[in-house]
Formats: C-alpha cells, sequence, structure tokens
C-alpha cells in the first residue's frame, strides 16, 4: 500500500504545543476580560442550514462559504463568523434568556479566502455581544471591553478606529446615493488596502456614482486632527441630515464616556474612513490596529446591528459587539517577538535516573502539582546530561534535581534552565522551603 503525503487543505493548519498554547493563553485572557463584564459563554454549531447564513453577510462571505448537501439531502453551510449563528440563537432561545442578554463565544469559522499574511481558510474567534437593547451604553461598554482585552494580552501600542455607518448613510442621502449605499460602503471598506484611487474607480463601476459624488464621499478619508475638530467638521458637513445628525452625536457620546473613564484619545481614534464589509451594521463600527503593525489589519472588530435577527423573528432584537480575531493577533505577536516558544504547560521538571527512587520522583511531582505548580517526571532512565537537554529543548523552566546522595542528605538541586543558575534546597524540615522556592522563581522569570 502506497502511503499518502501528511499534508494539511491550502488555507488550514496543524497547531504545534509552542503555537497551541500561546493560543489557549489569548482565549483564557478573553474569557476573563469578557466575563468581567458580565457576559455568559453560549455554543452554536458548526454547520447551520444553508438558508441560515446565505444572505446574511455581503456577496463576497456568501462566495466563501463552504456548503455542501449532507447526508440527509439537506443544504448546509459552514458559518463563516459566530454573530449569523448568534441572530439564530437569539431568535430561538429569546423567552429563555431574557433581555438584554451579553454572551461570549470562542469558536472556530471557516471562509474559502485566498490564505494571506495573518488570513486562513480555518480560524478562531473570540466574539462578545449584548442583544436587546439600542442603548448608547452598550456601545460604549463595547470600546471599553476592546480596551480592556488588548491591554490584558499585554499590548500597549495600538487604536481602536470608531465610526458609524449612520455618518456614512447619511452622507449618502445627501448625495441621492442611499439606494446604493451597499456597493458605496463595501468600496469604502477597501480604502486601507486598495487605495482612493481604486476605490473611486470601485464606486463608479459598482455604483454608478459622478466624480462630484465620489469626491464629497472621499471627503470624509481625508478628515484629520483631534477627535473633537473631527466631530466638528463631520457636524458642519451632515448639519440637516437627521441621519447624519443621530450618527455625529452617538459617537460624541461613546467618545467623552471613554474618555471619562481613563481612556487615552491615542487609543481611541475618530475614523471616518472605516465602514467595515459586512452588510448588517446599522450604527457604531469598529476596527482596532497595532501601531507597529498597522498592515496586518484589525486585530478586534464589530459594530452595531439593529436588524440582524429579521430573517428569523418579528421581535426586534437589536444588539452590538466584536470580535476578537485570534489568528491574526497571533500571527502579529509572532511578528513582533512577543511569543515565548515553549512546548510544555509544565514549568518544572523531574529527571529519573535513580532506578529504586521512582516513588519518591512521582511523590515530589505530586507536592508540586497539589500546590498549583506543573511538574513532569521524565518516563526513562537516561543520563542526567540527555534529560536537561530535552528539558531545555521542550521550554521547563525548572529541573529538581536529586541523586542518591541528595535523597539521603534531604536535600535537592533547583537548576534555573533559562539562567543557568542552580540552587541546593534543603528538605530537612519537609517540602515548604522548596516550594518557596520553585514559586519565587516562576515569579522572577514571569
Amino acid at each position: 500500500m502506497s502511503l499518502i503525503k501528511p499534508q494539511t487543505l491550502k488555507g488550514f493548519r496543524d497547531h504545534l504545543p509552542e503555537t497551541m498554547m500561546p493560543r489557549e493563553n489569548l482565549i483564557e485572557t478573553a474569557r476573563q476580560v469578557y466575563r468581567s463584564y458580565g457576559f455568559a459563554p453560549i455554543d452554536t454549531p458548526a454547520l447551520e442550514m444553508l438558508d441560515v447564513l446565505v444572505g446574511q453577510g455581503s456577496d463576497e462571505t456568501d462566495k466563501q462559504m463552504f456548503r455542501f448537501e449532507d447526508a440527509g439531502g439537506r443544504q448546509v453551510g459552514m458559518r463563516f463568523d459566530l454573530t449569523i449563528p448568534l441572530a439564530r440563537f437569539a431568535a430561538a432561545n429569546v423567552n429563555q434568556l431574557g433581555l438584554p442578554f451579553k454572551r461570549y463565544h470562542v469558536g472556530t469559522v471557516w471562509r474559502g479566502e485566498r490564505p494571506q499574511r495573518g488570513r486562513y481558510r480555518e480560524f478562531m474567534q473570540c466574539d462578545f455581544d449584548t442583544i436587546g437593547t439600542t442603548s448608547i451604553v452598550s456601545d460604549i461598554e463595547t470600546a471599553l471591553v476592546i480596551f480592556d482585552l488588548i491591554q490584558a494580552i499585554g499590548i500597549h501600542d495600538f487604536t481602536i478606529r470608531i465610526n458609524n455607518r449612520k455618518i456614512l448613510n447619511g452622507l449618502l442621502e445627501k448625495s441621492g446615493l442611499l439606494e446604493k449605499s451597499t456597493s458605496v460602503l463595501r468600496a469604502i471598506d477597501k480604502l486601507d488596502k486598495i487605495g482612493v484611487e481604486a476605490v473611486t474607480r470601485e464606486m463608479k463601476e459598482t455604483a454608478e456614482v459622478s466624480d462630484d459624488q465620489a469626491t464629497s464621499i472621499l471627503k470624509l478619508s481625508q478628515m484629520s486632527g483631534s477627535n473633537a475638530e473631527v466631530l466638528s467638521q463631520l457636524g458642519s458637513l451632515l448639519d440637516g441630515n437627521q441621519t447624519g445628525e443621530e450618527g455625529v452625536d452617538e459617537l460624541g457620546q461613546i467618545i467623552s464616556a471613554v474618555s471619562a473613564v481613563g481612556v487615552n484619545e491615542k487609543h481611541l481614534k475618530l475614523d471616518v474612513g472605516i465602514a467595515r464589509g459586512l452588510d448588517y451594521y446599522t450604527g457604531t463600527v469598529f476596527e482596532t490596529t497595532l501601531d507597529a503593525l498597522p498592515g496586518i489589519g484589525s486585530v478586534c472588530s464589530g459594530g452595531r446591528y439593529d436588524n440582524l435577527t429579521a430573517k428569523f423573528t418579528k421581535q426586534v432584537l437589536p444588539g452590538i459587539g466584536a470580535s476578537l480575531g485570534l489568528d491574526r493577533l497571533l500571527a502579529a505577536q509572532e511578528e513582533l517577538g512577543l511569543i515565548e516558544k515553549i512546548r510544555t504547560p509544565a514549568p518544572v521538571f523531574i529527571p529519573y535516573f535513580e532506578k529504586d527512587r521512582l516513588n519518591d520522583y512521582l511523590q515530589l511531582a505530586a507536592v508540586l502539582r497539589r500546590e498549583g505548580v506543573g511538574a513532569v517526571v521524565y518516563p526513562e532512565q537516561k543520563k542526567l546530561e540527555k534529560q536537561l537537554k530535552y528539558a531545555d529543548r521542550q521550554g521547563f523552566q525548572l529541573a529538581i534535581i536529586m541523586g542518591e546522595r541528595d535523597f539521603s542528605e534531604k536535600k535537592c538541586q533547583v537548576k534555573d534552565l533559562a539562567r543557568h543558575e542552580q540552587h541546593e534546597i534543603s528538605l530537612q524540615e519537609g517540602f515548604n522551603s522548596l516550594l518557596n522556592h520553585v514559586g519565587s522563581a516562576l515569579s522572577r522569570q514571569s
């Protein structure tokens, strides 16, 4: 029998321990931040009935969707984000949930797009959303969660770019282009990627805008200054248009509240050039970029969607939320050298080289684990040098070494594998001295 080449599909990846551990750490950080704001976990199926997903995102996401006929002859699709399944979930369970309902969801999604830097066909999202209220408080809270989340991850040079679709729609109303808003907004959303000339060309081709209309729309992308100065410019530009004025007012409230909480303006920038490509956004929109790597795109984005559940229920269920782009953020962290290459979640390694002392080694590991310190006993008797070489390669932080003489004299050697330092610890009065030393050593390393 010929061997099958052990390869993955294009756009799909295996995750080795050194990549999975940072992923799990990020997910746990996101969970902690979301829970601190009262968001509760949910889950939904990877597969949905095709009519649940089609027509909910954009023409592009419809094209990218993985779809097929299942064993029962039904047309199904793999979820391309976690927001559309949330709309179906909320409509089905609203009577049990109570409103407003705050949820977070960590799950895998699939899009058949062209793989590129930070983009894959299978990737994970970490979403949080508030369903059942149009209150500006939820918009403000969304900005604060994003800020706390990126800070908690350990990134301090980032910008949350904020806009409101009502501003864009208000300008389109004034320009007589509201009926072509979908095509225009999709083009505007590509400003950072393809530039002004290409966006202008696309608007002319897809929405048949005139040169004057294109110039008027693209004035938005050229607005500069502080948040207050941009709000003032918008107020003048949209004066007399109710939709646009609502958008300006909402942005003003969010910026004021976030500033009052203590978020520096350098982290929250009003950028009227962002639109978000998905069709379901109706109000505030967010994109978060890393100052050191703006080209990698948004690592946390989202916005308000007040009509998303209309396909599933007559009950009005407005919502707002955002999604942490886990894989893109990890790619950025790796590029910035912020990810430590380790292969084990256990910090302590215990070599096994005295044949008759296996139970003692296992007892030592058990003591450490009971104190919340992960420990691994090497499973084979080998030379100490080979075992320590393995420990260093796997990324263990400390090795606790005990030979027959150490056992008889009730002591151990603690080797700091990163610093190449070694300390002798007495065990005459039990394990407390060892536990204190291990705790201090691990704290220094973290």
